[in-house]
């Protein structure tokens, strides 16, 4: 039978001297973490990479270091700076999330009182309660989700593994050190624990897996397969005025809410027509990959011959390709080579 105590001992040793060094993390015994860097991060980890957020973390810390500075800074100033990490709702939720916090004075210290902020969820809540209050919380990412299904060697595929390997991840929390072990089990996930090649032979659990001792665990866990993502069709307008470019911004809830872009339809459900009279002529097209689905996206570009009918024209010097989304940084990439012409 396992020792508890011993696993989170064992993953706690490990994580003293094998920790990884993060902009948003307080490495252990150095300090309390700071509430807001620990909520930033996490909000900006959901479904993104370690690597996509680092810069992103870095330029949102220094331009806005508490999170009243970021509660009072504009809407299109922190869109234009969330630009290409996607997931947009995550953003307007930061927003509000952040000027509910200033408004209440701080953070709750619980994860039922942090539940209660704009864009908190059961994950988010249990992640800031354990690593910025050492609260005795599980918190259960992708990395958890694959330890556990290793030490324990869970075979039911997720996702309907998921409420089983949250169950079996609580037996594991300890009531020492939570927010560090809470660290430690995503590093080990990220570090050992791989989805491909696990490293076992260093793993500091590698007496205690299931999975190792079944020669089974680079199977683990094991996924039901998904279906392939549908394909959408779509246009987007490159409207030229002398130097100027036509953008506009997109409707706050939605597909890359909040963003400025180039007019655009079909491939989010709208059916507008051409942003203004042109002789358009295609320039070819982009692809792009959502969580959903697939888009192909046929770029148009023209010179207005009239006022335009809807957005704004920015002289093209003034257009920052890093302040669009991804979709639209593609766009643009097509079109700068005509526009330059």
């Amino acid at each position: 039978m396992r020792d508890i105590k011993v696993i989170s001992d064992q993953l706690l040793h490990w994580y003293d001297r094998h920790a990884r060094d993060l902009p948003w993390r307080m490495r252990p015994g150095t300090g309390t973490p700071d509430p807001y860097r620990v909520w930033l991060s996490e909000v900006m980890l959901q479904q993104t990479t370690v690597a996509a957020v680092r810069a992103y973390f870095q330029r949102f810390t220094t331009r806005w270091p508490a999170v009243s500075d970021l509660a009072a800074a504009d809407d299109a100033e922190v869109m234009a700076e969330w630009a290409g990490l996607g997931y947009y709702a995550r953003a307007r939720n930061l927003m509000a999330c952040a000027r509910a916090v200033t408004a209440r004075g701080g953070f709750p210290r619980t994860r039922a009182g942090l539940r209660e902020l704009p864009g908190i969820g059961p994950y988010t809540s249990a992640a800031i309660a354990a690593i910025a209050y050492d609260q005795p919380e599980t918190v259960v990412d992708g990395n958890v989700e694959r330890v556990v299904s290793r030490l324990f060697a869970v075979q039911t595929p997720l996702p309907g593994s998921k409420p089983e390997l949250t169950r079996l991840a609580e037996t594991l929390t300890p009531s020492n050190r939570p927010g560090d072990y809470a660290q430690a089990m995503m590093d080990l996930g990220a570090t050992i624990c791989t989805p491909r090649n696990p490293a076992c032979v260093i793993c500091p659990l590698q007496q205690d897996c299931d999975a190792r001792e079944q020669g089974i665990a680079a199977a683990l866990p094991r996924k039901t397969p998904k279906p392939p993502k549908p394909e959408r069709q779509g246009i987007a307008w490159i409207a030229r005025s002398g130097q100027s470019i036509l953008l506009e911004e997109r409707p706050a809830k939605g597909l890359l809410g909040g963003t400025l872009a180039f007019p655009s339809a079909g491939w989010d459900g709208s059916d507008q027509p051409p942003p203004g009279a042109a002789s358009w002529r295609e320039m070819g097209q982009v692809r792009h990959v959502f969580t959903h689905f697939s888009l192909t996206m046929t770029v148009m570009l023209g010179d207005l011959t009239g006022n335009p009918e809807r957005g704004q024209l920015v002289p093209i010097a003034q257009i920052d390709r890093n302040a669009l989304p991804g979709l639209m940084r593609k766009v643009w990439d097509m079109a700068q080579g005509e526009i330059a012409a």
